[in-house]
């Protein structure tokens, strides 16, 4: 196999050379000289043969790997876009001549500029691979992160991209250049923005019959005219009618979330301060489920944060209402705020004495319609919705949120909020259904 290999080229020409050497010291060569002549003329022989195997072995090697990898890149199912820190394009397969409409014989070996985005056949192209062009770009990854990854949202044509960049190095971390991965998402965002029209077009439907189903009920169980018996049935359906009001409501807020129009109203305001109001309003219910609800005021006087108000009461009212509905009678809710001094963040937990999650289900904690087994037993209503517009709002405001949680003792769930606002996201981020 190795034999008809071109490195082996070099061994088939010499080899005739060192026969006629081999032969010359036969003949002409005193016989004292002829024995080392031959074993000197073996050892070239065997030398040569030897070294051109192992370069054709490893150059063989070498072309196999990259047919295969050159197999897998073209195969892609996104675009793989390969230039070096001159920007001159060395990979485009398949799949990216598909979305880019180019074919690679036009791209390959092109050093692609910025002004490149003038040429209307290289602009979707030259905003691929210079994001800053874009209009409508979305960063996705944390800053510094190995792999950055970026949407970009095309009009003409209607493109919805997710762009994975990655740096690559070879030996001794000698830098190449870079791979841009092209996924084309423009179909299911589509199908997905088609669901969230739908569930908002019905939400909206129903919230008129559902008014005015309220409105009947609420004037039947004021009604002087009627039996006790009577006005308790409208006072449950009016419960009833309440509670898929606050589904509807739900549901248009995670239609909106998805379609990144939840709209967002930043302001400058005392966390502290903030927190008293959302405790007081909570301390009637709480009081009323026989919890007790305390303040672990932060050591600052006061903290002065960027959020919107009335989102962040969405969400705290969200995790305050879990701690209060699935407690024990007589517990607890613990409600901190602390600053963290390695980071520009302020940390907020809210710890219960409640039922608690299954450890392996915690996980779910933030997802669309998750509710744990236990609390399906413990409160069969409720629509599994509260905590993932919870995890949005925390991180449209450059938040993170998690939960700890030990079963039949209680639950933590903790997040954080930027104290420096240009952590805030600058838009809202369309998440697609994503979870």
């Amino acid at each position: 196999m190795y034999s008809k290999l071109p490195e082996m080229r070099l061994f088939w020409i010499f080899l005739p050379l060192l026969f006629l050497g081999f032969f010359a010291a036969l003949t002409y060569l005193p016989a004292f000289f002829r024995t080392s002549s031959v074993l000197f003329f073996l050892t070239l022989a065997i030398v040569v043969l030897v070294n051109n195997l192992q370069l054709a072995k490893s150059n063989l090697e070498i072309k196999t790997e990259h047919k295969q990898f050159d197999s897998i890149i073209q195969n892609l199912n996104s675009g793989a876009i390969f230039y070096d820190y001159e920007f001159k394009i060395g990979v485009f397969n398949k799949t990216a001549e598909r979305i880019f409409g180019l074919r690679a014989s036009e791209i390959l070996g092109q050093i692609m500029t910025p002004d490149k985005a003038r040429d209307p056949k290289l602009n979707l192209l030259a905003q691929v691979i210079y994001p800053s062009l874009a209009s409508k770009m979305i960063t996705r990854s944390e800053p510094g992160a190995d792999s950055q990854i970026i949407d970009l949202s095309f009009d003409e044509p209607r493109l919805e991209l997710r762009v994975f960049t990655v740096k690559l190095s070879g030996e001794r971390d000698m830098p190449l250049g870079f791979l841009k991965l092209v996924h084309d998402r423009t179909r299911e965002a589509g199908l997905l923005r088609s669901k969230s029209e739908f569930i908002t077009i019905a939400a909206h439907q129903l919230r008129t019959p559902i008014t005015a189903i309220k409105w009947s009920l609420e004037a039947l169980s004021q009604n002087g005219a009627i039996s006790q018996e009577d006005k308790e049935m409208a006072t449950t359906g009016l419960t009833a009618a309440n509670k898929l009001e606050g589904m509807v409501s739900d549901l248009l807020d995670v239609s909106k979330i998805e379609e990144g129009r939840y709209g967002y109203n930043f302001e400058n305001a005392d966390i502290t301060v903030f927190m008293e109001k959302v405790l007081t309003d909570a301390a009637k219910e709480a009081e009323r489920r026989k919890v007790e609800l305390f303040f672990e005021r932060p050591r600052e006087k006061s903290i002065t944060l960027r959020f919107d108000p009335a989102r962040m009461g969405m969400a705290m009212s969200n995790i305050l209402d879990n701690a209060i509905k699935y407690n024990v009678e007589n517990g607890q809710i613990v409600v901190k705020i602390e600053k963290l001094t390695d980071k520009p963040l302020i940390q907020i937990s809210v710890k219960d004495t409640g039922i608690g999650i299954p450890p392996d289900q915690i996980q779910n904690l933030f997802k669309k319609f998750f509710r744990g087994e236990n609390v399906v037993k413990f409160e069969t209503e409720g629509t599994g919705l509260g905590l993932y517009i919870v995890k949005n709002i925390i991180q449209r405001h450059g938040g993170e949120i998690w939960a700890e949680s030990e079963l039949n003792r209680g639950t933590t769930v903790y997040f954080t909020l930027p104290t420096d606002s240009s952590l805030i996201p600058q838009q809202e981020i369309a998440t697609f259904g994503e979870e």
